[in-house]
């Protein structure tokens, strides 16, 4: 066959023929002239190299090769139509994988936000990926990416405000029972510091204030990790002092697992952001998610 497309309006104007059996009603069917079905019919036969009608001034019957075409077509044309339903359903229901990326520490709080998504969505599966590198989330295929302080050049992405956090300083209380009291900045000699490497390669010092400016400072690193988690666990284990979001270090300081050291030395923070693939119509599948998202960070930090 010299054209390899699928000659789907033919075939349409085939079976409308086979099942009326008649040109005329075929074409009040589809709305075109006796003409136009009559040289679809044509160009289908030509393509499979069969007659699919015999043709009488009388009748149309449907040839033995007809038949089987008609079978197949018939098939053909449901499946589409079956397709074309669900494609419909989904635009309407939030349906299919939602592909998530976001930092670790907000991350693993997040897991009964997503558990009351998939209660009220079930069709809607989410794909997780915690990471603290800078994925690409156009490249990457990310339906959405949770990001803190830089963002994407302008036009790539949907840009949706999630909130605000401060940065502070926490520790584990085995660890501040063994230190010097810190009373203030200045008390930080003598103690570790637990130190983030950005998946740029360089290392991020404190940014504290003395209540009349704000300076990056750090005292000497007993860790130094690219890790979300283990940079979370080793405060908790009682390693040094670390800088985290307060929304990340929340649960931990409720639990007990981590005490806030210095409060008045708190500065702001980046503020947060979902980003989504601009340029199309968000599907409700990402919708409900990103929602959930809002919802999530928009609680007040206890």
């Amino acid at each position: 066959m010299a054209n390899s497309e699928l000659p789907i309006h033919d075939i349409a104007a085939f079976v409308e023929v086979a099942q009326h059996a008649s040109f005329t009603r075929a074409a009040e069917r589809l709305g075109t002239s006796k003409s136009n079905v009559g040289k679809a019919v044509q160009r289908l036969e030509g393509r499979l190299g069969a007659r699919l009608f015999q043709r009488t001034t009388r009748a149309v019957r449907l040839t033995e090769d007809g038949e089987i075409y008609l079978e197949a077509a018939r098939n053909a044309l449901d499946g589409l139509s079956e397709a074309e339903t669900a494609l419909s359903a989904r635009r309407d229901e939030p349906v299919g994988r939602v592909r998530l990326d976001i930092p670790i520490g907000f991350g693993r709080l997040l897991m009964p936000t997503l558990q009351s998504v998939r209660q009220k969505h079930p069709k809607v599966t989410v794909e997780l990926n915690l990471s603290d590198r800078q994925s690409d989330p156009v490249k990457d295929g990310w339906d959405i990416v949770v990001r803190a302080g830089m963002l994407p050049a302008e036009g790539e992405m949907t840009v949706r405000k999630l909130c605000d956090v401060r940065l502070a300083l926490y520790a584990s209380a085995d660890y501040l029972d063994q230190r010097a009291p810190i009373a203030s900045v200045d008390d930080f000699s003598g103690h570790e510091a637990i130190i983030f490497r950005a998946g740029s390669g360089k290392t991020r010092q404190w940014t504290v204030t003395d209540g009349t400016r704000a300076f990056d400072t750090a005292p000497p690193a007993s860790v130094i990790t690219g890790d979300g988690r283990a940079f979370i666990d080793a405060a908790i284990a009682g390693m040094g002092i670390a800088q985290i979001f307060d929304r990340v270090a929340a649960p931990h300081v409720s639990s007990g697992e981590l005490q806030h050291v210095l409060p008045q030395a708190d500065v702001d923070g980046p503020p947060i952001h979902a980003l989504i693939p601009a340029g199309r119509r968000m599907p409700p599948k990402t919708r409900v998610v990103l929602d959930a998202l809002v919802e999530f960070f928009k609680r007040p930090v206890v």
